[in-house]
């Protein structure tokens, strides 16, 4: 049975990453404000089985219905879903299920996982990393608000390939770092 400690340390490691790579190498210009608004939910899910899985995705889409003052939700799952197929096959039917359940336009599901690599591309392409994690993440997302923040952005269409383009100049070694130095936090308590 997992415990109160480890999903602590878990959501510790998935909060360093948004902080020490996430925002400090700008990869979401937007996420900055709402962890400093402190509107951003962490849950850590342990369910094995997809339809389980995708039971708590639409939970958590009740949840952001019925408290608007949380903005977004990391879905983190520590023991499930290791394998990248398996994560992207788990992927299209949240997303199928977002459209089932009346979602869609609601809320959209931003993907990441410590062996994310981008279709055509190289598993050690240091661009990968712009969507590796320490875990496997679902971040569902208001549509109204990434709209709103798309507006007030000077060029949102090229975030992604500055991502890129950073990831690639500083290297496989470095982003391999960035991504080790998350698993390293404070023991809960502590």
């Amino acid at each position: 049975m997992p415990s109160q400690n480890n999903d602590q340390r878990i959501i510790a490691q998935t909060k360093k990453w948004v902080e020490t790579v996430i925002i400090a190498h700008n990869y979401c210009p937007f996420a900055k404000r709402e962890v400093e608004r402190d509107s951003v939910r962490y849950r850590v899910i342990h369910e094995t089985e997809f339809n389980s899985l995708l039971n708590e995705v639409f939970n958590e889409c009740i949840y952001l219905d019925q408290n608007t003052d949380t903005e977004t939700t990391l879905i983190i799952f520590p023991r499930n879903l290791e394998n990248f197929n398996q994560f992207l096959d788990c992927l299209v039917l949240a997303e199928e299920l977002l459209v089932q359940q009346g979602y869609e336009g609601k809320y959209q599901i931003a993907s990441f996982h410590p062996d994310y690599t981008f279709q055509g591309a190289e598993v050690n392409d240091a661009a990968n990393y712009t969507n590796r994690s320490p875990y496997p993440v679902f971040h569902l997302i208001r549509e109204a608000s990434v709209q709103r923040a798309v507006e007030h952005h000077p060029d949102p269409e090229s975030i992604p390939e500055r991502n890129v383009e950073f990831a690639r100049e500083h290297g496989l070694d470095t982003m391999q770092a960035l991504l080790q130095q998350c698993h390293v936090v404070d023991e809960p308590g502590d």
